[in-house]
């Protein structure tokens, strides 16, 4: 006697639609993982950039601060030597004057005793004698040589136009012969120590004609 086909159970049929059904696909949670965890890096290096900045910034603002300091420092380093290089070109200076204008007293002191020599020598007749005469007019250049030698010079503007900064017009007098405001007699010579005038040459100018 053959035996009868077994006729499957309910059990195997719902486990073959069960396999037989499509499977989730685990890929999408692991994915949706990933992202997780990429946010989470960059939030934690935002974090980091968030805690850095503030130290950054106070870098920044005091490097800044020691930079302006520095400049002022240099500026004020330049200033005071600048200051210094004047101070000691002035004091240079007041030194010159003081060496170059030192006989400045002296000089004047002087001048009258040049005054007399020459005097006395354009004062001589003809009947003094040669002697006397050479004598006097040795002492008188003498005298002139010292003082040259100190940077003293005479002014003698005998023909020259009129200057006021170093002459002295003691008379104006009409004369057609030369040109106006021109020294046509020197009473007194005018001096000069080192180009500063000492004395004032006291002349006589011309003027125009009638």
């Amino acid at each position: 006697m053959a035996k009868d086909p077994q006729t499957p159970t309910e059990e195997e049929l719902a486990r073959a639609e069960r396999d037989a059904e499509p499977q989730p696909d685990d890929t999408t949670g692991d994915d949706a993982e990933l992202e997780g965890v990429v946010e989470d890096v960059e939030a934690s290096e935002a974090d980091a950039e968030a805690l850095e900045n503030p130290e950054a910034d106070a870098l920044a603002v005091r490097v800044e601060e020691l930079e302006q300091a520095l400049t002022e420092s240099k500026d004020q380093a330049a200033r005071a030597a600048a200051e210094a290089q004047n101070v000691r070109r002035r004091a240079e200076q007041d030194v010159e004057k003081a060496r170059k204008f030192a006989l400045e007293k002296f000089v004047k002191e002087l001048l009258p005793v040049i005054d007399s020599l020459e005097k006395a020598l354009e004062s001589m007749q003809e009947g003094a004698s040669e002697v006397h005469r050479e004598g006097v007019s040795m002492t008188l250049k003498l005298q002139l040589d010292v003082l040259n030698k100190f940077g003293v010079e005479a002014v003698d503007p005998q023909g020259e136009p009129f200057d006021p900064q170093v002459h002295e017009a003691m008379t104006m007098v009409p004369n057609s012969e030369v040109e106006p405001n021109t020294v046509i007699e020197v009473m007194q010579k005018g001096y000069l120590l080192n180009g500063r005038l000492v004395r004032p040459a006291m002349v006589v100018v011309s003027q125009a004609a009638n």
